[in-house]
């Protein structure tokens, strides 16, 4: 045999255990990063304006309309997201004069837009961090092995989400217990159906949002993993 012949298929080029580490971090950033830009999107007003006009949207039989829905939904909305005090729908009133939130549902309130703040931040470092090692990757010329990760990472959005989604259909309740229950005390996000966050955020509203984030990360997630989930050869 010649030797020329049999050394002329060259070994595949190894590589360092420091940037197999980094793929799997990005595999496991990537969930994450996919998850919370979807729900960062559900908390702009596009999914409130599209939701509350889906016919066969439960009304409100205490007498919120869809224009009335459409205005306080956006103004809770926009207390999650911005730096102002509970005073922002604290002072809101009923043209009766009664106050819009009881104490129970402002608190509740204070807890929510806790939870979102930290949530946020979480999926920016991690944006930042995926992006991060992208440019990394790419100048380091460790390229293929990121998009590996990418590719592993999107799959595993789809194995999650797609839990997430069957758990969902079979019975959204438990999921809905569950989650609460995760992130808030139990006991204080429970309200009676004639409240304010109960009329302006029926289930309805809150298993939609689950199937939306579940259904769009999950083909987010999927586009990853059909374009960058096999090893580049």
């Amino acid at each position: 045999m010649n030797s020329a012949t049999s050394s002329s298929t060259a070994a595949p080029k190894r590589v360092s255990p420091f940037y197999q580490a980094l793929s799997w971090l990005v595999v496991l950033l990537v969930p994450i990063v996919l998850t919370m830009t979807v729900v960062r999107l559900m908390l702009s007003p596009l999914y409130i304006n599209i939701e509350y006009r889906i016919p066969g949207f439960p009304i409100d039989y205490y007498g919120f309309t869809q224009a009335d829905r459409l205005l306080y939904g956006n103004i809770a909305r926009q207390y999650l997201l911005n730096s102002a005090d509970i005073s922002f729908i604290g002072d809101l009133r009923f043209p009766n004069g009664q106050s819009m939130y009881n104490e129970r549902e402002l608190k509740h309130m204070v807890d929510v837009k806790n939870v979102i703040k930290v949530a946020l931040n979480v999926w920016i470092v991690s944006l930042i961090a995926l992006i991060g090692l992208g440019i990394w990757a790419w100048l380091g010329k460790w390229w293929p092995v990121y998009t590996l990760g990418l590719g592993r990472g999107g799959w595993l959005s789809v194995v999650l989400l797609g839990v997430v989604l069957l758990l969902v259909l079979l019975s959204f309740g438990l999921v809905f217990v569950a989650f609460h229950d995760v992130f808030f005390q139990p006991g204080t996000w429970t309200f009676e159906y004639s409240d304010t966050l109960i009329r302006l955020f029926p289930e309805r509203f809150w298993r939609d949002i689950f199937l939306a984030v579940g259904g769009l990360t999950l083909l987010g997630g999927l586009a990853l993993g059909l374009t960058f989930g096999r090893k580049n050869r």
